[in-house]
């Protein structure tokens, strides 16, 4: 026989072989890789939840409770720790999520400072001057005629008046009342106005989120009493 003939039939044993044994060996390393990705997918997200886990007595409870064994503690102890468990985690979630807003705050608030023509009233709402006006200044009480644009920091208008409108400025958010006060008849405004002087912590329905900053192109028309 031809050396070469035998080195290739012995190749096709060894396939063939293999072939035989593939799908039990398979099935096996399907089962290890679905173990092992099922305990680095809880690893990897409890890692992040509870960082200072004791990992030998998650061990202990995932086995006791998988094999059906009795566990160390009662059900009313488990369910009472694990409530604990997700009120604290969703008051950190949300203790972050204000964090992360107010640190976004902060920043678009500096950098509208560094504008050109921007000044800051004492209730740190940041004014534009787009067009002045000559006429009188609403009292906190009075009612104004404005024409306006509202946006949100990354430029998404909210609202918009279609056609001038009165308002009682004892009715309007506290950046408005403040900012109209010193605006004379005719003017035409850019207001920025930090989430403290908006709708701060508790936002406005969808439109917008808690400690939001708004911005605002403010003509006014009107004043009266």
């Amino acid at each position: 026989m031809s050396r070469y003939l035998f080195i290739v039939l012995g190749l096709a044993i060894s396939v063939a072989n293999a072939s035989e044994q593939s799908p039990a060996k398979t099935a096996l390393q399907d089962q290890h890789d679905l173990a092992y990705s099922l305990g680095a997918s809880l690893g990897e997200r409890l890692r992040h939840e509870v960082p200072d886990l004791q990992i030998q007595a998650l061990i202990e409870g995932l086995k006791q409770a998988y094999q059906g064994k009795p566990l160390a503690l009662d059900n009313a102890r488990i369910e009472q720790i694990l409530a604990q468990h997700e009120a604290q985690a969703e008051d950190n979630a949300q203790s972050l999520k204000i964090e992360k807003a107010l640190s976004a705050e902060q920043l678009f608030l500096a950098k509208e400072k560094t504008a050109k023509g921007v000044r800051e009233l004492a209730d740190g709402i940041l004014l534009t001057e787009l067009a002045p006006g000559s006429g009188s200044k609403p009292g906190a009480n009075d009612q104004v005629q404005v024409k306006y644009v509202g946006r949100l920091p990354d430029g998404t208008v909210f609202d918009k008046s279609t056609q001038p409108q009165w308002f009682p400025l004892d009715s309007v958010i506290s950046g408005w009342s403040s900012a109209l006060q010193q605006m004379p008849v005719g003017a035409k405004w850019r207001l920025v106005i930090p989430s403290a002087q908006a709708y701060g912590a508790d936002g406005a329905d969808e439109l917008i989120a808690p400690y939001t900053p708004l911005v605002f192109e403010i003509e006014l028309l009107g004043t009266r009493h």
